[in-house]
């Protein structure tokens, strides 16, 4: 464990992306998992293009990116005020603080820099519980991350789309038992959804999905093959391996 200066929390010094990205992260609360890499991997962004990462946490979605696409310019969103002074710091021990820029905010209350429509891609990894169905946690990082506050899954999914430009893209990973609110919060505002589930093994029912679509398009949407991502004794496929460890993309065109 390492204290850093830049952040009064007790914090971890990890790495994702096989070590490619160093992730300082909280001791305690939220910490980070797969999901983030995944929902990086999948935002279809090349060269210069410019993404919106909401609710961002320490980073770790806008660096696996920024590592992963050369050239892309990320701006991250992120309302606990200790996590923005991690991401930052992790953007420039990563090398790539020119451009990952980190704001201090919320979808509720944005920073008034960011300008609607601009953003060729918007991708969101939300707090996947309902607040009436939940038992949050008593660690304030943790629940704030986890379960939903004033903004509902129908608020991130409008300012996504309010930020993202004409036939861009929004990306969402989000829990697999909560695809119908997902996809009705899109009906009739974006089209081109794509809809890839997330098996944790062969045979077993996904948990998480991804789900894409382009803003202002308006094309049948399709459900993909998915991915496993685990063999039966617990090591990640070759399929799963190559997008966590090797950075490779995660196609959904």
């Amino acid at each position: 464990m390492t204290t850093s200066a830049a952040a009064p929390l007790p914090v971890t010094d990890d790495a994702l992306l096989g070590g490619r990205v160093k992730l300082l992260q909280p001791l305690a609360g939220y910490r980070v998992a797969i999901d983030p890499v995944l929902l990086a991997a999948a935002v279809p962004t090349t060269g210069t293009d410019t993404v919106l990462d909401l609710g961002c946490g320490v980073g770790a979605a806008a660096l696996c990116l920024a590592v992963r696409v050369p050239g892309c310019r990320v701006t991250g969103i992120e309302a606990q005020r200790d996590l923005v002074r991690l991401a930052g710091e992790n953007a420039a021990r990563n090398g790539v603080a020119d451009r990952v820029t980190i704001m201090a905010g919320d979808i509720s209350h944005p920073p008034p820099r960011l300008e609607p429509g601009s953003f060729a891609h918007v991708m969101a990894n939300p707090p996947y519980m309902e607040a009436v169905a939940a038992s949050p946690s008593p660690v304030p990082g943790k629940s704030t991350a986890t379960v939903e506050g004033a903004a509902d899954l129908a608020v991130w999914v409008r300012f996504a789309l309010v930020m993202v430009r004409p036939r861009g893209s929004v990306t969402f990973i989000h829990r697999a038992d909560r695809i119908e609110q997902l996809l009705a919060q899109l009906a009739g505002r974006a089209g081109e959804i794509a809809v890839l589930p997330l098996w944790p093994g062969a045979g077993k029912p996904a948990k998480r999905v991804i789900v894409q679509a382009r803003k202002d398009v308006a094309t049948p949407t399709r459900l993909l093959p998915g991915l496993v991502l685990h063999e039966a004794d617990g090591r990640f496929t070759a399929a799963a391996d190559a997008v966590l460890r090797d950075a490779a993309a995660l196609m959904l065109d």
